[in-house]
């Protein structure tokens, strides 16, 4: 495996691999790898003939409170990690080296930014938006591939790609869980011992909502309430329940097709995401 730091570098290694007519799978990361990267990774390497990913925390993305400074970090151990996925080629820019000059424009993003995460903090997504496009122009991979759990983000990169003409397929991958069903998260060390031993009710509060919706609740608001009384057990804090149309982001009232059940939970020193896609015909066909 190569690990690159220079975007000079990375065009030498993406101009050869274009020559060979060779396909790039490419996955980004803000590192810290725990296993849900890494199953993108594997994902990449069984679909594509180059698997490239990037470990960069974007400071675009992170609002004025936000844990810039205090998010981990382990590149020697994300190496190692990256290479027994099958990663070939790790690229590690400083953000010096990302943003040499202050940015003179960037994408601001118009739809599905003011529901779920992106309610409580503006313009992250138009920092995602903006790093994820200098990727892809930078890597020009033809497939993407990116965790569930990031789901509002994943839509909004599918929007984008599709509004742009990006010719990248995006590839959205299971989110990959701890036996008791947490998703994983870099941020998941943040947990106090008693904030771990209960977590897994953000994921027994998506299954109330799976399991109503399986039934027959299709009243949006009635299904948010149903999850909202499950996390109310616990010890965090509701940042946000919600249920949208996916991936367009939409309220919806009586819900039908494709829908994102999304949870935001506050606990101490860490706020986690989670979210279940249903699409409602399908289950209905299995009833």
């Amino acid at each position: 495996m190569k690990v690159l730091k220079t975007i000079d570098l990375l065009k030498v290694e993406i101009e050869n691999i274009k020559k060979s007519n060779q396909t790039i799978g490419f996955v980004p990361t803000m590192g810290y790898l725990h296993d849900g990267h890494l199953s993108l990774m594997k994902e990449a390497r069984k679909q594509t003939d180059h698997v490239i990913a990037s470990i960069f925390v974007n400071p675009l993305q992170f609002g004025a409170n936000e844990d810039l400074d205090q998010y981990p970090r382990n590149l020697e151990r994300d190496e190692q990690l990256a290479k027994e996925a099958g990663v070939d080629i790790l690229f590690c820019p400083e953000v010096a080296e990302m943003y040499p000059f202050e940015m003179p424009m960037s994408i601001q993003v118009h739809k599905g930014t003011n529901v779920l995460c992106g309610q409580s903090r503006p313009g992250h997504f138009d920092g995602v938006a903006t790093v994820v496009m200098k990727l892809f122009n930078l890597v020009q991979p033809s497939k993407a591939y990116f965790g569930q759990k990031d789901a509002q983000q994943v839509a909004i990169i599918m929007n984008m790609v599709q509004a742009f003409n990006v010719p990248v397929e995006i590839v959205q991958c299971p989110t990959i869980r701890e036996s008791d069903g947490l998703a994983q998260s870099s941020r998941n060390v943040y947990l106090s011992e008693n904030e771990r031993a209960e977590a897994s009710i953000i994921f027994e509060s998506l299954k109330k909502a799976c399991d109503a919706i399986k039934s027959g609740i299709l009243n949006r608001k009635e299904v948010i309430q149903r999850v909202k009384e499950h996390l109310e057990n616990g010890m965090g804090e509701i940042d946000y329940v919600d249920i949208l149309t996916y991936p367009e982001l939409e309220i919806q009232e009586k819900l039908s097709g494709k829908v994102i059940v999304a949870v935001a939970y506050l606990y101490e020193k860490a706020r986690l995401i989670d979210n279940d896609i249903i699409d409602i015909e399908e289950e209905n066909r299995h009833v």
